[in-house]
């Protein structure tokens, strides 16, 4: 009897799901088990790279103008390099988003006449207009200022490193990138130790190719970044994983000092580098959100493999299988019809804490080639840490889910998937 009054008040008001997402719930053990030792080894990093910068008051303090001497700033790029197992990063509330950190470090290292080689097959499409298309005039894309473009295709999921290998044998080939997660692709998020595998060749044959990743949706995810395995930047947006669901903007570049110093000259302007740069806000949430990431991530990955499991459950298709090893925190789910995905994302919406009773719709979004509909009723704009879910409205109909500040809020967003498919007939 009280187990039942329990599960009235964590479900409150979709009764007909109840048993199937605690079923699920039942099954993940194991899975939830490894998770927490991820979770317990990262927030180990995270405490002592703020302990050994000495973070106190002082550091939260907002700066004004030019920013010099800004402590706050400087201190937050340690705390973050330290965190992330790098020498070095810029962490700044001037960069936009992901897409924006990314184009920042390749046009930060590229020059005219370089080719930059991407070998994670398509990118992600927001990074798609800032490379730059063929046959699109895009000022200020990599394209616009001369600078080359090839991307090989990734096998049966994997990095095809043969071809890698064969390609950057080619003196022009200065730069490698490579995407972790996998944008709107039905496939595996790339692994740390794929990643090892693959950079280890490359670095044997040139040791002085650069190397970057966007590590969107991955951070904290593993014990380890791409940085611990060959790569040199790292590149993401802090309304993800590394902001903890606190940070209110925001992205950070990660690696080696020696490039980190370059492209802090095409964040701002050559000759003031880094070395400007003023925030008038607090920079308490950027420290905050960075100290409860491992932990946030940790949610987010409990609720997609719950997505996962119930989904699998019904029959349905998903990835990765609940019981993967993940690198990334997004769940696809694929659904039967148009209809269904639609209203797949907005009982997401329906069940957010903020703008809940919000109906997203497909709409053509910029530097997207589909239709998108977007669910996120979210604190932070955008917040893709906060639970959401996003699709192309292309066939076959794929949901993306990720994120979730608390398990309990993620389980209720399962709940309510649920409860809104059984209406359409579907599960």
């Amino acid at each position: 009897m009280e187990q039942n009054r329990n599960r009235s008040k964590a479900f409150p008001n979709y009764p007909n799901a109840v048993e199937a997402v605690l079923s699920a719930q039942s099954q993940l053990g194991k899975i939830f088990a490894k998770i927490d030792e991820v979770e317990a080894a990262n927030q180990y990093k995270v405490l002592c790279a703020f302990q050994n910068a000495g973070i106190a008051q002082r550091h939260f303090a907002p700066s004004t103008g030019y920013g010099y001497d800004d402590i706050g700033r400087d201190t937050l790029e340690q705390v973050f390099a330290s965190s992330l197992g790098t020498q070095d990063a810029l962490v700044r509330p001037q960069i936009v988003s992901g897409t924006h950190s990314i184009y920042l470090a390749l046009s930060g290292l590229l020059r005219p006449e370089a080719e930059l080689l991407c070998i994670t097959g398509k990118p992600y499409d927001t990074l798609e207009t800032a490379i730059g298309k063929p046959g699109v005039t895009e000022y200020g894309s990599l394209r616009d200022f001369g600078i080359r473009y090839n991307e090989l295709a990734l096998q049966d999921g994997a990095i095809n490193l043969p071809q890698v290998l064969k390609e950057i044998c080619k003196p022009k080939v200065k730069l490698i990138f490579a995407q972790r997660s996998r944008g709107y692709a039905w496939r595996e998020a790339i692994s740390i130790e794929e990643f090892e595998k693959v950079f280890k060749a490359i670095k044997q044959i040139r040791p002085d190719i650069c190397i970057v990743v966007d590590n969107c949706y991955g951070e904290f995810v593993s014990e380890a970044e791409p940085t611990a395995v060959g790569a040199d930047i790292i590149a993401g947006s802090l309304i993800k994983n590394p902001g903890g669901g606190l940070a209110p903007t925001g992205g950070y570049i990660a690696g080696s000092t020696e490039l980190i110093e370059r492209i802090a000259h095409r964040l701002t302007v050559p000759g003031m580098g880094r070395e400007v740069g003023s925030y008038a806000g607090s920079y308490l949430p950027f420290y905050q959100g960075l100290f409860i990431a491992p932990h946030t991530t940790a949610q987010s990955l409990k609720t997609a493999a719950l997505f996962a499991r119930v989904f699998e459950n019904m029959g349905m298709k998903t990835m990765p299988h609940s019981e993967s090893v993940r690198s990334d925190i997004i769940q696809s789910l694929q659904l039967p019809t148009k209809e269904a995905l639609i209203t797949f994302c907005q009982s997401i919406q329906s069940a957010s804490p903020v703008d809940s009773n919000a109906m997203p719709e497909p709409w053509d979004m910029p530097g997207y080639a589909h239709k998108v509909i977007m669910a996120a009723g979210a604190f932070i704009q955008g917040a893709s840490i906060e639970l959401s879910a996003d699709a192309p409205i292309k066939e076959p109909y794929i949901a993306y889910i990720q994120g979730a500040l608390t398990y309990a809020h993620g389980r209720l967003g399962v709940v309510s998937a649920l409860n809104a498919l059984n209406k359409l007939g579907i599960c």
